[in-house]
């Protein structure tokens, strides 16, 4: 019986954020191995990562087409980390070659694009995650099971933000703002900066959270003379009826890097704050509202069960990222083996997901630039 998987990643050089967070959230799990990888366009940068990631030469590669046509067969996924407009390409090529993905987000710069990876996905029968991670802390998951259970009703409002002000510099013409400008460049991102790097997480962990699809928006995004949004506001009807408003902004001073997701129903509310983690703010109808701990009283829904630290000891993001992977591998391994993976092993986001990210920011730009009129989404 198979234990243990290997992997490969593109991208993630010793100067990538997001990589090291792959790297280190995978090295949670005893039974991934990184074993090869094109980790950098730079062919120095690319060097180096052999030595410092334990990773034989022979298998660092200049060219992430070449690298998965070398190592189908050998690897049981591939870590794709790179920039967005990278996201597609890669991602197509291991798939065609037989190799389960997991993708960052967003999926693709175009509609058509991640249309196409979720078909060749399905057609080759292979697994494919795309790296929505918020949807991998613990207190997310006990918000989505005590949603199922009925312990706030029916729902009947969502509020939800992403702010950070990363790029509050653009606004005092300070152009330069470390390497994080390709965001800003249509060429590197497509149509959208703000919603498809930050918004399509809130779209995601509220679909996730909640099982409410979003029926139709109309939205305003500001660029303050600029190529891409920058602050993004946006009024939506769900599939039941109800009605959420979301902001998302890389321009909000003195936020660092905030999710914050308030759920109201028929007979309660749930609260949850990127920034603090492990709470969750619990209010029922004619109570007292109540403030739950990961691993802390008061939680019985089999996901307060999924906690790795005691309560008091903090879990943060390279837990949520791990995780995902978690689940990922779970099932990898149980199909490796011959197995049915159960629905617990599938709980990551799929490429239908990042689908739907993908969806979700082209009707907030059409519905921007066309004097925030309503914008159907199927």
């Amino acid at each position: 019986m198979e234990k243990t998987v290997t992997y490969g990643m593109v991208g993630g050089d010793l100067k990538a954020l997001i990589g090291e967070c792959h790297r280190k959230g995978l090295g949670l799990d005893p039974r991934a191995q990184l074993v090869c990888g094109c980790f950098s366009a730079i062919p120095e940068l690319n060097d180096e990562c052999a030595e410092a990631y334990h990773v034989d030469k022979s298998r660092v590669y200049y060219d992430a087409e070449e690298m998965a046509k070398a190592e189908a067969g050998k690897i049981d996924f591939v870590s794709i980390c790179t920039p967005n407009f990278v996201h597609y390409s890669a991602a197509k090529a291991f798939l065609e070659n037989g190799i389960n993905v997991v993708c960052e987000k967003p999926l693709t710069l175009k509609v058509e694009e991640a249309e196409e990876l979720v078909r060749i996905a399905k057609e080759k029968n292979l697994l494919f995650a795309v790296d929505y991670c918020y949807s991998g802390y613990v207190m997310c998951k006990v918000m989505k099971q005590m949603i199922e259970r009925g312990d706030i009703g029916d729902i009947i409002a969502i509020n939800a933000d992403y702010l950070e002000g990363c790029f509050l510099p653009l606004l005092s013409e300070q152009d330069q703002v470390n390497a994080r400008i390709w965001r800003t460049d249509p060429k590197y991102s497509g149509i959208s900066n703000t919603c498809a790097d930050d918004g399509t997480h809130v779209e995601h962990l509220v679909n996730y959270v909640t099982g409410l699809k979003v029926k139709r928006l109309l939205a305003t995004a500001d660029t303050f003379g600029k190529k891409l949004d920058l602050n993004d506001n946006i009024i939506l009807e769900y599939d039941n009826g109800a009605h959420g408003a979301y902001w998302f902004s890389q321009v909000a001073c003195g936020s660092p890097n905030e999710i914050n997701l308030r759920i109201y129903g028929s007979k309660g509310s749930l609260e949850w704050h990127q920034t603090r983690p492990d709470e969750l703010r619990f209010a029922q109808a004619g109570k007292a509202a109540q403030t739950l701990y990961r691993n802390g009283d008061g939680i019985d829904v089999p996901a307060g069960q999924l906690g790795r630290m005691p309560m008091g000891h903090p879990e943060g993001f390279y837990v949520a990222i791990a995780n995902i992977y978690r689940n990922f591998i779970s099932a990898l391994l149980k199909i490796k083996n011959g197995e049915e993976p159960t629905a617990e092993d599938m709980d990551f986001p799929d490429g239908e997901t990042g689908l739907s990210g993908v969806k979700f920011f082209y009707a907030v730009v059409e519905s921007a630039n066309n004097n925030s009129k309503w914008v159907d989404l199927d």
